[in-house]
């Protein structure tokens, strides 16, 4: 079987072939931390998590680089004088860590911040004054920018015609000699922080945007790269600039792009400049940490998003229904996981292997749990754990193992009430039932029922579970 993913850049799937496979090498762009993250920025996150597990499945060892964009345009603007740029880029980014482990995101083998790159920048940037890509602007102001008329292949990405495109908004126009120049290098302007100024052989200033993540990602993982990725609004201007610039300095890049689609509201981007967005921190107080990561993960990576009040109902009731079959298993067909090498049916590996097809891997858990539960029903036991070994190595995989430990521990206070209530309950029923007050005891077995949760009779005790 052959790994393939969808390349944004050749706009078709292609077979996966690393430039070592040993070592597979990633690097996806991180957030810029002006302001915390909301529920599309958690998305795009997921949705690399997930190759990343995969990867690392399939190959063993994956160099995953995430960066901050910790200097930039927005950290400035949103600082204040009891909070200075720096301080506001590092609170943020912790909250943006905090989202990750919320679901279960793994962390980046490394995760370089923009500051601490500097160096490295400003060395591309001199490649590329060098090889006659990129200029300093005539006016002495300390702007550098690189000239697109330079590099024939400019536009390759986005398959975008030069004459085309609008104008770069990402610098003061003040010395372009093209609109589409984009910024490689901030000159300095009044009023800016003087924390927020590095030297430079252009004048003292701060680097542009896209210079930066070329530059981490050839200090990170070498000049010539397996994956790039991110979410699909940065397709045309960041990863177009990045590909330009990076193989205009003579370095090979990415071989493979990959970009994640957007969560929408009512079909628009969510988005902090349309202010449609839900703050990532509130979604995760009010919802199960697993619903949230499985409502996310059920949509194709590359597909729109649109999440609604039905989309985290049907995703509680398909964790629900792992959660209550791999319970019935420890109770049913105890020690479920037969002593053999961690496998997955051949159908969850094609699913994975044609480029992270996610819906259908899960469909393919689910028709295990309903295997595993009617094999249980009759029986059957020795077969019903084979299933709930195959449901355990596909949950573990996807991280929506609803019995490992990070999910038992992420319930909180709300459901040890609930368990708190229903186990009275359960003691009230039996003390009827001990006392021969059958209705009493069918007047609670209904109450429960009622509130949408069922109770399972066994030789070892009642169980119960939500209805899913």
């Amino acid at each position: 079987m052959t790994l393939r993913l969808y390349d944004t850049r050749a706009h078709e799937l292609r077979d996966f072939v690393p430039l070592d496979p040993e070592n597979v090498t990633v690097y996806v762009c991180g957030p810029t931390v002006q302001s915390g993250p909301h529920i599309g920025h958690v998305r795009a996150a997921l949705g690399f998590d997930l190759l990343r597990r995969w990867l690392a499945h399939r190959y063993g060892r994956v160099t995953f680089v995430r960066n901050v964009t910790d200097i930039d345009d927005k950290v400035l603007a949103n600082a204040t004088a009891t909070e200075p740029w720096w301080a506001l880029a590092y609170r943020m980014e912790q909250e943006f860590t905090a989202a990750y482990e919320g679901i279960g995101i793994l962390p980046p083998t490394y995760e370089p911040r923009a500051t601490a790159s500097i160096p490295q920048m400003q060395q591309l940037i001199q490649t590329l004054v060098e090889r006659g890509n990129a200029y300093p602007a005539p006016d002495g102001s300390g702007d550098v920018y690189f000239d697109v008329r330079s590099w024939p292949d400019y536009g390759a990405l986005t398959r975008q015609s030069l004459d085309a495109m609008e104008a770069a908004q990402d610098a003061d126009p003040r010395g372009k000699r093209n609109p589409q120049d984009f910024a490689l290098w901030k000159g300095a302007k009044p009023g800016e922080p003087e924390d927020a100024v590095w030297d430079s052989p252009w004048g003292a200033g701060r680097p542009g945007w896209h210079i930066e993540c070329s530059a981490m990602s050839k200090r990170y993982l070498g000049a010539e790269f397996d994956i790039h990725g991110g979410g699909l609004d940065l397709r045309f201007p960041h990863h177009e600039n990045e590909l330009a610039q990076s193989t205009a300095a003579g370095d090979g890049f990415a071989r493979y792009w990959m970009h994640n689609g957007l969560v929408t509201v009512g079909g628009q981007k969510m988005s902090k400049s349309l202010g449609n967005f839900t703050l990532a921190a509130d979604v995760l107080a009010e919802r199960d940490p697993l619903v949230v990561r499985y409502a996310l993960a059920a949509a194709h990576y590359r597909s729109s998003l649109d999440l609604t009040e039905s989309s985290w109902a049907e995703a509680e009731a398909a964790v629900d229904r792992i959660r209550t079959f791999l319970e019935r298993a420890e109770r049913v067909a105890p020690s479920a996981t037969p002593q053999r090498e961690e496998r997955m049916p051949p159908a969850f590996f094609d699913a994975m292997d044609d480029d992270l097809a996610v819906p259908r891997a899960l469909a393919v858990i689910h028709e295990s749990v309903r295997s595993g539960n009617a094999h249980m029903d009759a029986g059957r036991i020795e077969e019903a754990r084979h299933d709930v070994a195959d449901v355990i190595d596909m949950t573990n995989m996807l991280g929506i193992n609803p019995l490992s430990v990070q999910w038992k521990t992420a319930g909180g206070a709300e459901a040890s009430a609930l368990d708190a209530l229903v186990q009275t309950m359960i003691t009230q029923r039996a003390a009827a039932r001990a006392d021969k007050d059958w209705a009493a005891a069918d007047r609670i077995r209904d109450a429960i029922a009622a509130a949408g949760i069922t109770l399972e009779d066994t030789p070892a005790g009642t169980h119960w579970s939500i209805d899913g």
